[in-house]
Parts: C-alpha cells; sequence; structure tokens
C-alpha cells in the first residue's frame, strides 16, 4: 500500500514538473512570438513611412517651380491694370538713347534686354548707375536679361571697363579643364553680372550639334546628347547656387538648322530623333530647376510642320505637358527674319501668346504690346492667358528676390 502512494506521488510531482516546464516553454514562445509580431508591426510602420514619404518626394517634383510665391504675385495683381500686366509680358529690347526711363513709366515692360551697344566704352559705375535709374523708375521690379554666353556672344565682357578678360566658350572651356573649369568660368560670369545690377543670363544654349558646319556649332557644347545635358546641369546648377537667372536655349533643339536671324529655318527630324538627342538636355534643365527655357523659331515638321516653335501651340504642349515644365516659356526676338519672313511682316505677338509663352522677347515693344491689348479687348486673347503668365512672371520675380 504505501509503495503505491510513493508510486502515485512520484507521478504526480513528474506531471506537475512537466506542466511546469511546458509553460516556460510557452510563454517564452509567446514572447518570441510577441517580438516577431511588433517586429512585423515595426516593419510595416517603416513602410508605411516609406510609402508616405514617397507619396511627399512625388508630391513635391509635382509642385510647379515658383508655387510658392503665387500668393504673392496674386495679391500683386489685384491692383495691377490689363496695360500693367500686358507690359510684364515683355523683355523689350533696351532703347539706346535717353528715352529708356519714360519708355519704363509709359510702358511699364517686365524687363529690358540689353545689348553690345548697351555696354560699349562704358564703366562699371555707368552701367550700375543706368540699370538702377531703369528699376527705380519701374513700378515693379525688372528683369534686366543680357547674353552672356562666352566665347562668340559676350556683350559685357568684351568690354575691358567691365571685365579683364572675354569670357571663353563652353568648348573651350571644357577642353582645358572639363566640367571643372565650366563650374568655376559660369560663377565668375555670375558674379560680375549680378555686380552690375543684370538678374539674368538668356544662356546657357542647350542645342546638340557636333558637325562643325551647322551654324549653331561655335555656340553649342559641341558634343553628344549626354555630355550636353551634362554641360546644362552644371551652368543650371552654378547659376540657381549664386541666385542668377537662366534661360535655356533654343527649344525643342537648333540641330543642324540654318540662322533664323536671316530667313524661315525648317527641322525635318522626327520626333524619335528629338526624344533620342535633342530633347535630353532640356529634360536634365528642367530637372536641374532651370527657371525659363527660350523657344526658337525654327519651323519643326514632326511638332508642327506649319507654325515656326515660338509660335505653335503643339511646341508649348511638348514643353508644358510632356516635358513638364512649369517656369517661364520665353520667344526669342520676335522681329528676327524667321519671323517677319513667315508673317510677312505681320504683327506675330498675338499669335506668341496664344501659343503658350509667358514673355515676348521684343525689338518692336510698343506696337507689340498694343497688339495683344486689342486682342485681349476684341476676346481673340483670353484675360485668363494673361494672368496665368503674369501670375508666373511676378512669382518667378519674388523668387529671386527682385
Amino acid at each position: 500500500m504505501l509503495k503505491k502512494l510513493v508510486i502515485i506521488l512520484l507521478v504526480l510531482v513528474f506531471i506537475i514538473a512537466a506542466i511546469f516546464v511546458c509553460k516556460e516553454v510557452f510563454l517564452k514562445n509567446d514572447t518570441k512570438i510577441s517580438n516577431i509580431d511588433n517586429n512585423i508591426n515595426n516593419d510595416n510602420s517603416e513602410n508605411n513611412n516609406e510609402d508616405e514619404n514617397l507619396k511627399v518626394d512625388e508630391e513635391n517634383n509635382k509642385k510647379e517651380l515658383f508655387e510658392d510665391y503665387y500668393s504673392k504675385a496674386e495679391e500683386m495683381m489685384k491692383d495691377m491694370t490689363i496695360e500693367e500686366k500686358v507690359g510684364q509680358m515683355f523683355l523689350a529690347r533696351c532703347p539706346s538713347d535717353s528715352s529708356a526711363v519714360n519708355q519704363i513709366s509709359s510702358l511699364k515692360p517686365g524687363g529690358y534686354v540689353l545689348f553690345g551697344r548697351d555696354f560699349n566704352n562704358k564703366t562699371k559705375e555707368q552701367i550700375i548707375t543706368t540699370i538702377n535709374s531703369y528699376q527705380k523708375a519701374s513700378k515693379i521690379p525688372m528683369l534686366i536679361a543680357v547674353d552672356e554666353e562666352g566665347g562668340s556672344v559676350v556683350r559685357v565682357s568684351s568690354n575691358r571697363n567691365l571685365s579683364s578678360y572675354t569670357f571663353k566658350s563652353s568648348q573651350e572651356l571644357y577642353n582645358e579643364g572639363g566640367y571643372e573649369a565650366i563650374k568655376s568660368d559660369t560663377k565668375e560670369k555670375a558674379k560680375l553680372l549680378l555686380s552690375l545690377g543684370i538678374n539674368l543670363n538668356l544662356a546657357p544654349v542647350a542645342d546638340v550639334s557636333v558637325n562643325k558646319n551647322d551654324y549653331i556649332y561655335s555656340r553649342s557644347f559641341g558634343k553628344g546628347a549626354n555630355e550636353t545635358a551634362e554641360y546644362v546641369k552644371d551652368v543650371v546648377e552654378a547659376y540657381n547656387s549664386l541666385n542668377l537667372g537662366s534661360t535655356l536655349k533654343h527649344f525643342p533643339g537648333y540641330g543642324s538648322n540654318v540662322d533664323t536671324h536671316t530667313g524661315i529655318s525648317i527641322d525635318k527630324k522626327t520626333k524619335e530623333q528629338f526624344e533620342a538627342v535633342d530633347l535630353i538636355p532640356f529634360k536634365q534643365g528642367i530637372k536641374s530647376g532651370v527657371p525659363s527655357i527660350l523657344v526658337s523659331h525654327n519651323i519643326v515638321e514632326c511638332y508642327d510642320n506649319k507654325l515656326p516653335s515660338s509660335l505653335s501651340k503643339e511646341v508649348h504642349k511638348l514643353l508644358r505637358d510632356e516635358l513638364e515644365f512649369s517656369g517661364i516659356i520665353i520667344t526669342d526676338d520676335l522681329i528676327m527674319k524667321g519671323i517677319t519672313n513667315y508673317t510677312d511682316g505681320k504683327n506675330a505677338a498675338i499669335l506668341a501668346v496664344n501659343a503658350g509663352n509667358d514673355m515676348l522677347i521684343s525689338s518692336d515693344f510698343e506696337n507689340d504690346k498694343n497688339a495683344v491689348l486689342g486682342a485681349i479687348k476684341d476676346g481673340t486673347i483670353s484675360e485668363e492667358t494673361i494672368n496665368l503668365a503674369v501670375r508666373r512672371i511676378l512669382s518667378w520675380k519674388y523668387s529671386m528676390g527682385l
């Protein structure tokens, strides 16, 4: 009997011990499972955060270039007349005589483009004083623009009173010191122009040209699409870092076309060719934050076989919608033969505005402005078109701190 009791007690002890061990194992496993669940939840949380970050990045990418300044621009526009708004849409050739200040007071241009004659034999102090007089006469700060590409197009540095040397072409710079030389040179350009009161350089040339016989070759980087894109990136980023406005030109790419200063130019390349070559530097420039792009007067048949690019809605749709450029679109000078020969001397400003340009470079400012005002009055141009352009222009100026 005693034996049986001992055996029963031993069995009970064994069962209790087994239960205790199983409980410990269960608790440990439960902890592991809990930890795994926590890790999974943390991973999910991190993934959710990553998804949210991606969404934010996508939203930032979709954000328009000057969007942060739209409210300021809209506030200013409330007190602007239609004449003042239309004036903002013009980068006018600066008059060569003393009428420049009076023109600002009467016609209210958005900016002036200065040429070689505006710098010839003048001292730095004279240039600064003159530009300051323009800004003082203008109710809204003006864009003061120049073509200072380097090489054959040097409006400023050709004057020894303003610079001890003439800026070299992009090809020369690259041959001497690669992209680093280009970055350094671009910053020197920016410092010189800003010191004079110039806030916009109508450069760099983003055209791809590798044929020395091309009209645009000497002004281009002279290399393939990808190398030209890298050049554009470096120049745009250098200008942006010093808060000098820049302009890519000549969209959608000049290629081997003839000079539109002297006549009509027709480009017969296919869309596939443009995609594979000409558009690549412009896409890079947009990605790098270029604030403005100048459209050429070439008739690019694959996009529009009737109108010069600067007057073509289709070319502007390519730039605005497909390439998603939200900055300022500018025409080349409307007095160039590529336009006047096409229009048979008729005013092209109305077509240019309706095509989608924000700003028009004009050597016939008063007539061009009056043509646009007349078109608004008769309904050919909508006030909404004007307001969208002016909002961009004013926002650009705010972004530059003008």
